[in-house]
């Protein structure tokens, strides 16, 4: 945890200060301008690290104010350094090409200035985009036919919500378009794949209750992600017992003779040293072959070890990277599986990541709208999946 946070903010300190040189390379300010500029940069660095501690002291409203404003910055920021490294790479080739060429192209390179507000505005309306399309929640359906649902159930709708990130900015209002989703799909059988709360919890207790009016007929269910030990995994459980799931802890259940649900805890534990490190094999073999076998894992990583032995694994955690292009960083990371979506794996076993229901961080998101996911388990005697 503490390389990640060495990593992250040398990074983010390090795009402010080559935003910081693009400034002043457009509009050549002076001494006291440069220092006002570094001074709110610098606390906009801060910002993540002055929500924590405002939080931990229980200032919600300085919490909240400083979240929305630095997590806002971050998000055009990084969209500002994105199009403008994709600037300085359209002038590199033009230079390239003219030295190459011997000719002087240099009137096809706009000025530091425009190079500067091109970025800035296509950032900004990115933004406003984003922050919008983080409101609209679409539902995925995917079917999956199999022999092993029984044939007097027929149909089997299993709803999965991951990543709400329940905090700061994600409050009630957002809670309840997620949720109104929820409700219409009419589940079966309701699971969360991790992080339904965010690092920062002032203020979320109540958010509880509008969980408990969803009462599947088979139950609800979670697993740990990386934020509920963020939070602290003591609150973070409390909150998702009240909210009417069952918790999933590196264990396997059979629910109502019907389906095998396993659930297996974040590896963000061991960092805390509460990680019950358990076979995920063993924890799959224990459970009868011929039930249809679901697979609850915050992050989309397949345990080769386990294959053939779950039908299905539900994960999230990606985001499909919430902000393109950051999208094509988590499609490298998890190129060997997949970041977000449908996917067969060998034995007749299924991955689906979702791209989660919230934000976290920059309340926006862009080319990856939020989703619940809605799986139609259909009993067909002829084929185990399809």
């Amino acid at each position: 945890m503490l390389l990640f946070l060495i990593i992250f903010f040398l990074l983010y300190g390090g795009i402010h200060f080559y935003v910081f040189l693009k400034a002043k390379a457009a509009f050549s300010f002076g001494t006291s301008a440069g220092i006002c500029i570094s001074l709110f940069m610098l606390a906009m660095v801060c910002a993540p690290l002055i929500v924590w501690f405002s939080e931990r002291l229980e200032l919600e409203i300085p919490s909240r104010l400083v979240s929305y404003i630095g997590y806002t910055w971050m998000g055009i920021l990084f969209l500002f350094f994105s199009a403008s490294v994709c600037m300085d790479i359209y002038r590199l080739v033009i230079y390239l090409a003219g030295f190459i060429s011997h000719k002087n192209l240099s009137s096809l390179i706009l000025s530091a200035r425009l190079s500067f507000y091109f970025p800035l505005m296509l950032s900004l309306i990115i933004g406003i985009y984003g922050y919008f399309e983080a409101l609209n929640i679409r539902t995925e359906k995917v079917e999956i036919k199999t022999s092993k649902i029984p044939e007097e159930i027929g149909r089997l709708r299993i709803v999965q919500i991951s990543d709400v990130h329940l905090g700061l900015t994600i409050r009630a209002r957002r809670l309840q378009r997620i949720l109104e989703e929820v409700k219409k799909a009419e589940p079966d059988i309701l699971v969360s794949t991790g992080d339904l709360v965010d690092g920062q919890r002032c203020g979320i207790r109540g958010l509880s209750s509008p969980f408990r009016e969803i009462n599947p007929k088979y139950g609800k269910f979670a697993v740990t992600g990386n934020h509920e030990f963020y939070a602290g995994i003591g609150y973070s459980l409390e909150f998702t017992e009240k909210a009417g799931f069952r918790i999933l802890r590196n264990e396997g259940i059979t629910v109502a003779d019907i389906i095998n649900i396993v659930g297996i805890d974040d590896p963000t534990g061991k960092e805390y040293s509460l990680y019950n490190d358990i076979s995920e094999r063993k924890l799959l073999s224990e459970l009868p072959p011929d039930k249809f076998t679901l697979l609850l894992k915050h992050r989309p990583v397949v345990d080769k070890d386990s294959l053939g032995l779950f039908d299905l694994q539900l994960s999230g955690h990606t985001h499909k990277g919430q902000i393109f292009p950051f999208s094509l960083l988590t499609w490298l990371y998890y190129r060997h599986t997949v970041h977000a979506g449908h996917l067969r794996l060998v034995d007749d076993s299924y991955l689906y990541v979702s791209r989660g229901a919230g934000t976290w961080g920059p309340p926006m998101r862009f080319l990856s709208p939020p989703e619940i996911t809605v799986i139609e388990l259909v009993h067909d005697p002829g084929r185990t999946n399809n």
